[in-house]
């Protein structure tokens, strides 16, 4: 009996660590956090695999497809073209408002960015290219769009 239930928790805490797994093993993340009415927006791209999921507003979505070569070398078109590397974070304190975060592990544009705390004003155009990029890919492929 013992045993069994040794195995049992075993299978339990295997599965559990694996589900956590999609965020943690990506190249490219875009997130959408927090605000007066909290939301929970990500997605996470690893080669051609992508996985959003969606929470807030009494909705929870989440779905994986796949993203054509095109639509990523047109994202990674986009962060170079808009300076990703270089774009500057301001360092204001903002309150409940929704933040968005962007992560790229590897190549040319690999940094991470955030306006958690605003950007600084020179690069808000760069910024909304890039964040808008993202929201084009989620628009295309997710049903029940936001």
């Amino acid at each position: 009996m013992n045993r069994i239930l040794g195995i049992l928790f075993a299978i339990i805490v295997l599965v559990s660590c694996n589900s956590q797994k999609v965020y943690s093993d990506f190249d490219i993340s875009y997130s959408k956090s927090g605000g007066f009415a909290p939301i929970y927006e990500n997605l996470l791209i690893k080669g051609n695999n992508a996985h959003y999921s969606f929470e807030g507003h009494g909705e929870k979505v989440k779905q994986d497809f796949k993203i054509s070569n095109e639509d990523l070398k047109k994202l990674d078109l986009t962060l170079s073209q808009n300076n990703f590397r270089k774009i500057e974070e301001d360092r204001k304190k903002i309150y409940d408002i929704v933040s968005t975060s962007i992560n790229v592990k590897s190549g040319a544009n690999e940094g991470n960015k955030t306006d958690a705390s605003s950007i600084m004003p020179k690069y808000k155009t760069n910024w909304t290219n890039i964040t808008n990029a993202f929201q084009e890919i989620i628009n295309n492929n997710v049903k029940n769009n936001k």
